[in-house]
Parts: structure tokens; C-alpha cells; sequence
């Protein structure tokens, strides 16, 4: 009996499922809030430089950009009256006396902290310096949660997101608030981790696409409520508090989550596996189906798991053998070139000359239907297919934006949206696909390597936009390469429609085995067929 029967024959699709989703999906709608809260924490408002002091007994005036509106980042270096030559009269210079904004619809660390002209790049820093923090967490959580346990991980992370997120709100300088989004990253990277693996791993086999897209729709609909808070709380300190504190409730909800049940067995905790599975079939309604279960049993089917899980793995293991080389490699660039895409048309709102808050719930919205034809596309044409076109249609769709003017805004959002749906499609594929292809002895290591190329992806996003100010589509001629590129990588992984959730590294060498005899057999047959008959040679006697 693998541990897929096992789950199966006392918590398949019953009240428990529906609890289990529902305790891991409500913290992903917050998760949603803190990814993308720059969005209106750090939107920049308009602003022009500060009249000198002596600008009340002078007369003053500011100097015009093309746009007909006063320069953001320069002044007239004297006053209008100053009787001086013409050259001169026009001399500008920075914005020394600082900025003057205007915060009559929202405030935000760009108006408190300056981070305009030379500064801007430090707005652009903080978001990427918080995607470090979620690069950082899955290297370190990802290695803890196989030695600790998936739930300890996840109960931890709530509590640090909800202590930093709260930290950030009350930081008194720009240093200090970046500190505290790393945190707040760190958390969020635990949260993702140890939420995708208990996701699959308490679900049976044809169940896990459905419940992996239940799960993605929670993020989605974070999406829908952030910009309704960001119009309901204008100032960023209690936006950045208001999406913080659930987490402490979350923390709490989190002691009833039930513990991996593959990760008990395999360290050693059979007892605690089989009450648990007990409970939860109790609570499905099978309790006569748990009670036949036993000690014996479960050490009985586990014993080979067990022992391979004795064995020290580590990132090496992912480089083993050619087919987990493949794997780890096409896997690495689909993710990285995902995470890198998504976040620069998620979190490049302001671009678009379209309201903030009506643009942040098209670009939530467009998520409902990509996330649910995702669903049909991987249960149905499969995951490699469904991953490698989601990819280079969202790759097409971002180099498309560069031929395209900037005064058609209506066109230019279409295709941003469509791109973003097909990119948010893409996580939801990655993340089932991934803890499909990777056998247990190595999947949370696998699953946090991957979910760390994503954030080198997004993190890198924010720097590679700064390019935009020597060439303006050089930014989206990077991200829609690497989109394509990724793409082009998913079509060498293997297909993982509807087989069982491998156990060690012999089982994926069977796969790959498995799929080249398929692939050889009608091939073989075909050119069985194509061989032409030989002409009869007269001088080895009658036919």
C-alpha cells in the first residue's frame, strides 16, 4: 500500500478535505495583499520641487516638462523677476528644498521618505529586497521543514509575517521598513512551502489539480481585496497594519492543522501518523475504516520509504541522475522566467495611465478564468503542454508591448492582462507539476529550489525596470524573452497526468523509462509499415 491508498482509504475527498482547504487558503488571501502591497504603499503621487524659502517675497515659478505639467525634478535657479541674462534667467537646478506632493487621494513611503529623482531606484530596491527575503526563506525553510515538519514551519511563518508586517507599519525610516518587509518575505516564503506540500500530500491522486487550483482562487481573490483596502485606507501605515495583524489569528488557527502524514511515517512517527489518520477518518465519517488500520500495517507498506529516507539528501540528489538533472534544469528556467514575468506586469500597475484601483481588480479578476481553463488545460491535455504554451503565450503577449504606442492605453492593458492571466495561470501549473515530478525523499528540497528561482525571478524584476531609462522597451524585450525561453524549457519535462506521486528516485527512473518504451513502440510500428516489399530475385527459385 503506498501512502496515496493510504490517504485515500480513510480521508478521500470527505468534510476533512474541505476544512484542510479551507485553513490553507484563508492565509493566501493575505498572502496576496503583502506581495503586491507596493502597489499602493509605494505608489508615487504628483509632485514637484519645493519653492526656495525666500519664494513668499519673490515671485517664482516652476519650469514645464513636455507633458504641460511643472518638472518633478528641477526649478529655476532664480526668480522670474531677477534681472539677469536670458541664458541664465532659465538656469534650473535640483529640487534642494525637497518636494512638494500631492496626498489628497493616498499617502506613501515615496512621499514620507523622498524616494523620487535620484531616490526613485530605492522604491524599486524595497520591493526587491522583500523578494530576497522570500529567496532567502526558501532556501533556509525549505531544509528546516523536512527536518522539523511541514507544520511547525507554516505555524512559525504566520507568526513572523504577522510580527514583521506589523513592524513595518510603525518603522520610523526607509532602512528600517526594508528590514522588516525582508521579514516579512522570510514568512511568506514558509507559508508558500509548507501550504503546497500539505496540499498534495492530504488529497488523493486525481483530486490534487482541483484542490491545488481551490487553493490558487484564495490568492486570487486576496488580489480583489487589496485594492478595496488601499481605497478604504489611504494612509500606507494602516494598509500595512490592516494586512498584517490577520496572520496573528492565522497563527492561531494553524495548531489545528494536521501534520504531513507522509513526513511522520518517513521520520519515524508511525504511532502519531496512525492517531491522526484515525481522527481524520473519524471525522470523514470512516471511523470502522481507521480502526482496521494498525501500527503493523502502516511499518509493514512504509518499510521501503522509510529506509530510503534514512539516507542523507540534499540539493546533489537533484543532479543525481540524467532525468532529475532535466527535470531540476527545465524546471529551474520555468520558474525563474514565471516569477521574473509576472512581477513586471504585476507590480508595473502606475504604467498603464488607467485608475490604480480599477486596474489592480481587472488585473485580480483576469485570474478567475485563467486559473479555471488552467484547471481543465492540466487535467485534461496534461501539464507539460499546458505549463510550455501558458508561457509563451504570456512571453508573446509582454514583446508585443513594445510595438504597441503608448497613447493606445486601451490595448496595451489588454495585452498586459492577458499576459498576467496566462502568468498566474503558470504559478498555478508550476506548483502542482513540480510536487508531482519530484519524489518525496526530495520534493520539499526540490519544491524549495524551484519556488527560489521564482524569487531570484521577481526579485531581480524591480532592477531590470530601471533599464527603462536608457531605452524604454528594453525592460519588456528582457521579460518577454525569458518568458519564451522558460517556455520552450517546459516542453522537455515528462508528463504527470494521472500517475501516482513518486516515492524515491527509482520510481522517476521507471517513469522515464516507461515513457521512451510508449513513445518507441508506435514508432516502430510505423516504420514496420513504411518498409517496402523486396522484389522477387529470380535466382533464389520460384516465389
Amino acid at each position: 500500500m503506498t501512502f496515496a491508498e493510504l490517504v485515500d482509504r480513510v480521508a478521500s475527498n470527505g468534510p476533512f478535505q474541505f476544512l484542510h482547504t479551507v485553513l490553507l487558503g484563508l492565509p493566501i488571501l493575505g498572502m496576496a495583499n503583502h506581495n503586491l502591497l507596493q502597489i499602493f504603499t509605494a505608489a508615487t503621487p504628483t509632485h514637484h520641487c519645493r519653492l526656495p524659502p525666500n519664494a513668499s517675497t519673490e515671485p517664482w515659478v516652476l519650469p514645464m516638462g513636455r507633458n504641460g505639467k511643472p518638472e518633478t525634478c528641477l526649478r529655476f535657479a532664480y526668480p522670474s523677476n531677477a534681472s539677469l541674462p536670458n541664458d541664465t534667467q532659465v538656469a534650473t537646478e535640483p529640487c534642494l528644498d525637497g518636494w512638494t506632493y500631492d496626498v489628497s487621494s493616498r499617502d506613501s513611503i515615496v512621499a514620507e521618505w523622498d524616494l523620487v529623482c535620484n531616490s526613485s531606484k530605492l522604491k524599486e530596491l524595497a520591493q526587491s529586497i522583500f523578494m530576497a527575503g522570500i529567496l532567502i526563506g526558501g532556501l533556509v525553510l525549505g531544509a528546516l521543514s523536512d527536518r522539523f515538519g511541514r507544520k511547525p514551519i507554516l505555524t512559525c511563518s504566520y507568526l513572523l509575517l504577522a510580527a514583521s508586517g506589523s513592524g513595518a507599519a510603525f518603522s520610523p525610516t526607509f532602512p528600517t521598513y526594508t528590514v522588516f518587509r525582508f521579514l516579512c518575505g522570510f514568512g511568506i516564503s514558509g507559508i508558500t512551502l509548507s501550504t503546497a506540500i500539505l496540499n498534495v500530500e492530504w488529497v488523493s491522486t486525481r483530486m490534487r489539480a482541483v484542490k491545488s487550483i481551490a487553493v490558487g482562487y484564495f490568492y486570487t481573490i486576496g488580489q480583489f481585496i487589496l485594492p478595496g483596502l488601499a481605497y478604504v485606507i489611504p494612509q500606507w501605515r494602516w494598509l500595512q497594519l490592516t494586512v498584517s495583524v490577520p496572520f496573528f489569528a492565522f497563527f492561531l488557527l494553524s495548531w489545528w492543522q494536521p501534520e504531513s502524514i507522509r513526513w511522520m511515517v518517513l521520520s519515524g512517527r508511525s504511532p502519531k501518523a496512525l492517531k491522526t489518520l484515525r481522527q481524520v477518518a473519524a471525522f470523514n465519517g470512516k471511523k470502522e475504516e481507521g480502526k482496521k488500520l494498525s501500527l503493523e500495517e502502516i511499518k509493514l507498506n512504509t518499510q521501503k520509504e522509510v529506509a530510503l529516507a534514512k539516507a542523507k539528501r540534499s540539493v546533489a540528489d537533484l543532479f543525481r541522475t540524467p532525468i532529475l538533472r532535466r527535470m531540476t534544469f527545465c524546471l529551474s528556467l520555468a520558474w525563474f522566467s514565471t516569477g521574473f514575468a509576472y512581477y513586471s506586469l504585476a507590480m508595473g500597475v502606475e504604467e498603464f495611465g488607467v485608475n490604480l484601483y480599477i486596474l489592480q481588480l481587472i488585473f485580480g479578476g483576469v485570474d478567475v478564468p485563467a486559473k479555471f481553463i488552467t484547471m481543465l488545460a492540466i487535467s485534461y491535455l496534461g501539464r507539460h503542454t499546458t505549463e510550455a504554451a501558458l508561457l509563451l503565450l504570456a512571453g508573446g503577449c509582454v514583446l508585443s508591448l513594445i510595438f504597441v504606442p503608448a497613447d493606445l492605453m486601451t490595448l496595451r492593458t489588454v495585452l498586459a492582462v492577458f499576459g498576467k492571466g496566462c502568468l498566474s495561470g503558470s504559478f498555478s501549473c508550476l506548483f502542482l507539476f513540480t510536487s508531482e515530478l519530484y519524489p518525496t525523499v526530495t520534493r520539499q528540497t526540490g519544491m524549495g529550489i524551484s519556488n527560489m528561482w521564482a524569487r531570484v525571478g521577481s526579485m531581480t524584476a524591480p532592477l531590470v525596470k530601471i533599464t527603462g531609462e536608457l531605452k524604454p522597451f528594453i525592460p519588456n524585450v528582457i521579460f518577454g524573452s525569458i518568458a519564451l525561453l522558460g517556455g520552450s524549457a517546459a516542453l522537455f519535462l515528462p508528463e504527470t497526468l494521472n500517475r501516482p506521486l513518486p516515492e524515491t528516485i527509482e520510481d522517476v527512473e521507471n517513469w522515464s523509462q516507461r515513457a521512451k518504451k510508449s513513445k518507441q513502440e508506435p514508432e516502430a510500428e510505423k516504420a514496420s509499415q513504411r518498409i517496402p516489399l523486396q522484389p522477387h530475385d529470380p535466382g533464389l527459385g520460384p516465389s
